[in-house]
């Protein structure tokens, strides 16, 4: 988990077409990485190791229980019912990060990745299966398993990180960032891990895409080249927001801001695709 003292966490949306950004809540500690419930009334974030739930017509954050899984990092993810929630927590036994699930008005984790570290991304939309990127024999590739558990399936085989897989709303391909052709660049593939396809080729360094509900946009973030090696997402940098077509093409940039780690890991896409939630931060002196 990241430092949480010394800085502001803002959690915001930004209209997809107007660009107009809006603060819903500003924290004096730091929280991370916001899910849209399917409802639109509720965003669910991490901070400090714990899971919460933010009204957003209130404005109140509400923890959500979940017994041992304390240390959990910035990889939950909704299940397309919005009954569960999977997690990354970082078991006490080794530290490593394995994927539990538990309900997602809380309850006691349920273990799916035996093995870890193993760091969640996706949630199929059948509800069957997670994506997520793990380390396995020094090399980090994505993997998949049964949501309930069992065995884990590797879809990709490169030297160097492979992360960031995350379905698209037909449950046809997997999306991903890798560092494969030098930089960090987004990825789309089959469910199957078949035709591995580079979608982004630009000077910079990009992570996490999200698929918009309605499957026509991709969003990601975006830090700049020689501000971070290729494989790593640190915090606290000047990074862009982007924008494109879900069948590859121009970007364009939907916000500048201070952040990286934490402000979009997860998909943070609005129920009807016209918003997109996100952390920024400020550093206080």
């Amino acid at each position: 988990m990241a430092e949480s003292s010394g800085i502001t966490s803002f959690l915001e949306t930004v209209d997809i077409e107007s660009g107009e950004r809006s603060v819903l809540a500003s924290f004096d500690y730091l929280i991370e990485a916001p899910n849209w419930t399917s409802d639109g009334k509720t965003l669910i974030y991490n901070s400090e190791g714990r899971i919460y739930s933010f009204n957003i017509e209130q404005g109140t954050s509400t923890e959500i229980p979940s017994s041992f899984a304390v240390h959990c990092n910035n990889d939950h993810v909704l299940s397309p019912d919005n009954t569960r929630l999977a997690v990354s927590h970082h078991t006490r036994e080794d530290g490593q990060s394995r994927i539990y699930t538990f309900p997602l008005e809380g309850g006691d984790p349920v273990l799916v990745t035996p093995m870890g570290p193993s760091y969640l991304h996706g949630w199929s939309p059948d509800g069957r299966t997670l994506a997520y990127c793990a380390e396995r024999n020094g090399q980090y590739d994505i993997y998949t398993i049964p949501a309930i558990g069992g065995e884990e399936t590797q879809l990709t085989n490169t030297p160097g990180l492979d992360d960031g897989p995350e379905y698209s709303p037909d449950g046809g391909y997997i999306w991903f960032n890798s560092v494969r052709t030098g930089l960090m660049q987004i990825w789309r593939m089959k469910a199957d891990g078949s035709e591995q396809t580079q979608m982004t080729f630009d000077e910079s360094n990009s992570w996490f895409p999200h698929v918009s509900p309605d499957g026509k946009q991709v969003a990601y973030i975006t830090y700049r080249k020689g501000d971070v090696a290729p494989g790593d997402h640190p915090a606290n940098k000047h990074v862009e927001l982007r924008l494109m077509d879900s069948n590859g093409g121009e970007y364009r940039t939907l916000v500048k801001l201070f952040g990286g780690q934490g402000t979009i890991n997860v998909n943070s896409w609005s129920p009807d695709s016209r918003k997109l939630a996100f952390v920024s931060y400020r550093l206080e002196s």
